[in-house]
């Protein structure tokens, strides 16, 4: 699993500090996280292939994390996309984006499929034999979600010599890295565990958009690896998060250490900081594992 950051920063975008975007790679899928205005061109900055891209997730409709929504889909008809492209958001996402192609005149060339949300509790959006993908209501001034991705169990791991050392036939190794006990060629039942493994671990990664200091959110994103949640501010701003509803970096490692995260990373700063290292100290008063995200940082989960 693998975690691009395209941008980090709050509000207006600058050359350089662009809005809320991430690429999560999780067993060869790719996940768009929020769309602030620029992601387009980091993601050819990153040579990422926008054919890989088939689910984009909204966390709100603020501005700074779908701006750059409505260009990427024209982007994608522009260059003769033809595979569907999913998009989950807050309801209204679908008025917005279809409004501007009507009036521009520029329906998609691919099956473009909104997936509307506007439950307060966590839901499961997203799902295949490979991972999952579920809500994290949070508190912000309009509806605001994160998401937390989680993949499946992952197949057990074959030692093929001990497999041939018990004749087992190799039209039944799948059957064994999916955990079942199979017959060798004499008919001798050979336990799964004889010849296989555990496979890795499955991972985690719990995206918290913007949202006020909200401790509820702990059950959902419990034990998670990584965690991005926003620190739009310094503990010496405090006052300004009850207005905003934002958080602190304090806040974010607060609920890290609260959920037994492995790591945490803050990001969504705002840019009347100069130096991003305060976010790190304050932070770390909390939760010793703080990275900072950083525009085009890879984070290797």
């Amino acid at each position: 699993m693998e975690l691009r950051i395209l941008g980090c920063f709050s509000s207006t975008p600058k050359l350089n500090a662009l809005p809320t975007a991430q690429l999560l790679e999780i067993r060869n899928h790719l996940f768009l996280i929020d769309c602030g205005e620029g992601t387009q061109m980091q993601l050819r900055k990153y040579k990422i292939k926008f054919t890989r891209i088939k689910h984009i997730f909204i966390s709100h409709l603020h501005g700074d994390h779908y701006y750059g929504l409505p260009g990427l889909i024209n982007t994608f008809s522009l260059l003769g996309r033809e595979a569907d492209l999913h998009v989950y958001g807050p309801k209204g996402i679908k008025e917005i984006i279809t409004l501007q192609m009507k009036l521009a005149k520029s329906w998609t060339t691919y099956n473009l499929f909104f997936h509307e949300l506007n439950q307060s509790t966590s839901q499961l959006v997203y799902q295949n034999d490979d991972l999952s993908v579920q809500t994290i209501p949070l508190d912000h001034r309009v509806y605001t979600n994160g998401y937390l991705f989680k993949e499946s169990k992952s197949e057990r791991k074959l030692n093929p010599k001990k497999a041939k050392e018990h004749q087992i036939d190799v039209a039944y190794f799948n059957k064994l890295k999916q955990g079942a006990d199979v017959k060798n060629e004499h008919g001798q039942l050979i336990k799964n565990q004889w010849v296989t493994t555990n496979g890795p671990p499955a991972k985690s990664y719990a995206f918290c958009s913007d949202t006020a200091f909200k401790e509820d959110i702990i059950p959902i994103i419990k034990n998670v690896d990584t965690l991005y949640h926003e620190s739009t501010f310094l503990e010496k701003h405090k006052h300004l998060t009850q207005k905003t509803k934002h958080s602190t970096a304090a806040e974010a490692a607060q609920i890290a250490a609260n959920a037994q995260v492995r790591n945490l990373i803050l990001g969504h700063f705002s840019t009347r900081y100069d130096d991003l290292n305060a976010f790190t100290k304050e932070a770390l008063q909390y939760f010793k594992h703080v990275e900072l995200a950083e525009d085009g940082k890879l984070f290797k989960i």
